[in-house]
């Protein structure tokens, strides 16, 4: 799984990855709205860790028509506010907001496998490829 770690600062998205790099996913740091956007694009990230403080209603609107980040669900984290002090009322589209101190390994790595989609391409269940043809058989 891929967890683009989104903070104001280059050590706030980089301590954001660390917490939830420990959970065995490939994290990805961006500072600021415009790099996440960026960096996304590439990166194909499956859940986006972002700080609260970033979050308004424009730029989670904006993020649903952007291809790498339309379907990809945010996850509203605070260092120091919990929830219910986090988000303006009028903040829709989250994930989850969490506290980050009381989160730990456990609860992060649910959490992630939670919110988790898959991304790209899958064959259908019923599908099997025909068994390779031996060289015997080839014309």
């Amino acid at each position: 799984m891929r967890v683009l770690c989104v903070g104001r600062h280059a050590f706030l998205s980089e301590h954001l990855c660390r917490v939830f790099g420990d959970t065995a996913v490939e994290c990805e740091p961006a500072v600021g709205a415009a790099e996440a956007l960026r960096k996304a694009a590439a990166f194909e990230p499956h859940v986006v860790v972002s700080d609260c403080d970033l979050l308004t209603p424009g730029l989670l609107d904006s993020w649903t028509r952007e291809p790498a980040l339309a379907d990809v669900p945010v996850l509203a984290v605070s260092l120091t506010r919990r929830p219910e002090e986090t988000l303006p009322p009028d903040l829709f589209g989250l994930a989850a907001v969490v506290y980050l101190p009381a989160l730990g390994p456990e609860q992060a790595a649910a959490l992630l496998a939670g919110l988790h989609r898959p991304r790209g391409v899958s064959a259908p269940a019923s599908w099997r490829a025909a068994p390779p043809r031996s060289p015997a058989h080839v014309r």
